[in-house]
C-alpha cells in the first residue's frame, strides 16, 4: 500500500486481519469464504486473497470490476477472487445466504437508501458463525474538518443535519456516529466484537509535514492507532469501523 494510503486504511487493516485469523482457528480451515460488499477494485479484497482466503466482491460499477479482476490477477490471486456485479439491496441475486464466514460493508451504508436493510443482508449473508466488518463516515470528522478550514455554518449545519451533511455542495450523502452504526449491528443481531476511530489525525495534519518530517510517519501512524480504540476519538474521527460478530463466533 502507498505510504498516504496506508494511513488510511492499517486500523482497519489490523482489525480485520486479526478477525480473519480468529475465524481460521476456530473453523480449523486455512482458507475462509469471504463476501466484499461494494469492494469496488479490490482495496481490501486482494490483500485477503493473499492470506489466502477466497473472496467475493460484489459491485454495482463494471468499471470497478473490471479494475478487481486487473488488480487480482496482477497480484497472482485471480483465482481466489471473482466478482459479481449487483449491490447491497438485492444482495441475494447475486450471493448465497448464509454462505460467509465474513462480511465486509465498507463504505456502503453512506450510499444506500435503506442503511438497516443493507446491514441486515449483509449478517444474512454470514454463517452461523462469522463476523462482520463495518465502516462508515463519521459525523463528527466532518464537522472538525469544517470547522478547522473555517467554514463555520457549515460546520454547524452537519452537527445539526439528520444525515450529517453541510450543504447541498456535500459529496457525502450521509454521516454516522459510532452510536447509530452500532445501534445498527446489534439490531441486526450481532455482538459489538470492536469499534474504532479510523483517520482520527490522518486528514487533518499537512501532507508535506507527514512526507518530509524524519520519523513523522512512522510516529502518526502508531498515533493513529493508539487513539483508534478510545472511545473519545470516536467523536472526531472521519471514518468508524465496528466489528459485528455472530453470537456463535463471539463466544467461540
Amino acid at each position: 500500500m502507498r505510504p498516504r494510503a496506508s494511513l488510511r486504511t492499517a486500523v482497519v487493516w489490523e482489525v480485520l486481519q486479526d478477525a480473519l485469523d480468529r475465524r481460521v482457528k476456530a473453523t480449523g480451515r486455512d482458507s475462509l469464504d469471504v463476501l466484499d460488499t461494494g469492494g469496488g477494485s479490490g482495496n481490501f479484497a486482494v490483500p485477503v486473497a493473499r492470506l489466502g482466503h477466497r473472496v467475493t466482491v460484489v459491485d454495482p460499477s463494471p468499471n470497478a470490476l473490471f479494475a478487481l479482476e486487473r488488480r487480482a490477477a496482477e497480484a497472482g490471486v485471480a483465482d481466489r477472487v471473482k466478482g459479481v456485479q449487483g449491490d447491497a439491496h438485492g444482495l441475494f441475486d447475486v450471493v448465497e445466504r448464509g454462505g460467509y464466514d465474513a462480511v465486509l460493508c465498507h463504505g456502503v451504508l453512506e450510499y444506500v437508501d435503506d442503511p438497516a436493510e443493507s446491514v441486515r443482508n449483509a449478517v444474512a449473508a454470514l454463517r452461523s458463525e462469522g463476523v462482520l466488518s463495518l465502516l462508515a463516515a463519521g459525523l463528527g470528522g466532518a464537522v472538525l474538518a469544517r470547522a478547522l478550514a473555517g467554514h463555520f455554518k457549515e460546520a454547524k449545519q452537519a452537527l445539526e443535519d439528520p444525515q450529517g451533511r453541510w450543504g447541498a455542495g456535500d459529496p457525502m450523502p450521509r454521516r454516522f456516529t459510532a452510536e447509530q452504526l452500532t445501534a445498527l449491528v446489534e439490531g441486526a443481531g450481532l455482538k459489538i466484537g470492536a469499534v474504532h476511530g479510523v483517520r482520527v489525525f490522518a486528514d487533518l495534519v499537512p501532507g508535506v509535514l507527514v512526507d518530509t518530517e524524519p520519523g513523522a510517519f512512522d510516529a502518526l501512524l502508531k498515533l493513529e492507532a493508539a487513539a483508534a480504540e478510545l472511545a473519545a476519538f470516536h467523536s472526531v474521527a472521519t471514518q468508524l469501523h465496528v466489528l459485528g460478530e455472530t453470537p456463535g463466533a463471539a463466544g467461540a
